[in-house]
């Protein structure tokens, strides 16, 4: 693992393309993320990583503003 936030900039190998799956079924990261990590044997393997790293990225975000 990376030093500080660094293992942030690995985990994300192609920037914007969860959030693009979203638009696409015109909804919001976070209602897409929900979806996916609800029913993850609908979606293949990528796109539920993707979710969950958006869920946890998006406590990290949370946590910072509190």
């Amino acid at each position: 693992m990376a030093e500080g936030g660094d293992w942030i900039d690995d985990a994300i190998k192609r920037p914007g393309a969860f959030k693009e799956k979203a638009e696409e079924r015109g909804m919001s990261t976070k209602e897409f993320a929900a979806k996916v990590t609800a029913n993850p044997d609908e979606y293949d393997k990528r796109t539920v990583r993707q979710a969950n790293l958006a869920k946890t990225l998006t406590k990290l975000r949370n946590r910072k503003k509190g």
